[in-house]
């Protein structure tokens, strides 16, 4: 099994976890803050500048997109956390969250995102809570490393392995889609574990 970075289309999108379909490949979800960057990452991950659509709104991705890339899809779920919605549709994205992780799927990855500027929301910290709980594999993207100074970087990242009581396995991966620092290791980390999903 292949994750191809660079041959990756989008396959369909979903407005209600009703809707989606049983799974068929291994499964890499993106999750994090409306404002985290996370279309940013997916189009800096397969090298597209327009794949997910980047929007100077945050909070726009209101659909469960599947992007296959080879033998695995990408997964990119609803922001969550953006206060300039209506509630029923705050509901309906995290109906939506949750409907798809309460299904049985191939669940290969999922990369919670997280800004590395700024301590971990109370939303961030349910979710990563609930990765645990529900022992899944996951691992943490720091978004927007380009912001901060290297050593400021690692401070942050101490920090928030702390305070979201993180142990030494799960991988923690500091990234700027401005620069590109931390693609290739993200690239190589998914890939091993699509890998190890399959083997």
């Amino acid at each position: 099994m292949i994750v191809n970075f660079n041959n990756v289309e989008f396959d369909k999108a979903f407005g209600t976890s009703k809707q989606l379909p049983a799974s068929t490949l291994p499964e890499v979800a993106f999750a994090g803050r409306s404002n985290v960057g996370k279309s940013s990452l997916l189009n800096k991950l397969v090298n597209r500048k327009n794949l997910a659509h980047v929007s100077q709104k945050p909070g726009k991705t209101a659909t469960i997109n599947f992007f296959q890339a080879g033998d695995a899809f990408l997964v990119d779920l609803p922001g969550y956390g953006y206060a300039q919605v209506s509630k029923s549709e705050r509901e309906r994205w995290a109906e939506l969250i949750e409907g798809y992780f309460n299904q049985e799927r191939n669940f290969a990855l999922v990369c919670s995102l997280i800004d590395v500027r700024h301590p971990a929301s109370a939303l961030d910290e349910n979710m990563v809570g609930f990765l645990k709980e529900a022992e899944l594999p996951f691992l943490i993207v720091l978004t927007k490393g380009d912001k901060l100074s290297k050593s400021k970087c690692n401070q942050q990242r101490a920090a928030l392995k702390r305070q979201l009581q993180l142990d030494d396995k799960t991988p923690m991966i500091v990234t700027s889609s401005l620069k590109g620092d931390g693609m290739a290791e993200l690239r190589n980390t998914i890939e091993s574990y699509v890998g190890a999903f399959n083997a």
